[in-house]
């Protein structure tokens, strides 16, 4: 209120300053006057929807401030969460990379012993394949042997005759 005192009249003088001499009297009690009562009726009419404005107004800033400050804390708290979640799966990560290195190795060991095992039956199988060929190439060899030997039954068989016939089957 003193401010807006000192600044009329400081205003007035610089008014009465301007052309009130050449009329002989001076104005400027009554332009104070008028000036003080124009100033009182814009203060009584303007003061409380100025108050309010800038009341509400401030409000709003500090309602904006803190909705800024609130997501501000949940962002961050959401990025904790978040680098919390990296760390995690990076650990994850690490314990399903050692785990499946030892699957690897247990798998590569089960592996090579079902090999080796696959190898050792298809070896026997082999071999006994091998008998029985050798068995059924003997049979035939002896049944062979058996029918040259009823066919030339009539006629007497010593020994080189039966090596002969032995021989040619065998070739």
């Amino acid at each position: 209120m003193k401010k807006l005192l000192v600044m009329s009249l400081i205003v007035s003088a610089s008014l009465f300053a301007s052309g009130g001499v050449e009329h002989g009297g001076t104005d400027i009690v009554p332009r104070t006057i008028n000036f003080l009562i124009f100033a009182g009726i814009l203060w009584y009419l303007l003061a409380k929807p100025v108050r309010a404005f800038f009341g509400g107004r401030s409000g709003e800033i500090a309602t904006r401030l803190n909705s800024v400050q609130d997501k501000l804390r949940e962002s961050k708290s959401l990025k904790e969460a978040a680098e919390a979640r990296v760390e995690e799966a990076k650990a994850f990560a690490q314990e399903l990379h050692a785990s499946t290195e030892k699957e690897k190795v247990i798998l590569k060991q089960q592996i090579e012993a079902q090999t080796a095992n696959e190898i050792e039956v298809l070896e026997k199988q082999m071999k006994d394949k091998e008998a029985l060929a050798e068995r059924q190439m003997v049979r035939g060899v002896v049944e062979g042997v058996l029918a040259d030997v009823t066919a030339q039954s009539t006629e007497s068989l010593d020994k080189e005759k039966i090596a002969d016939i032995i021989v040619k089957k065998v070739a």
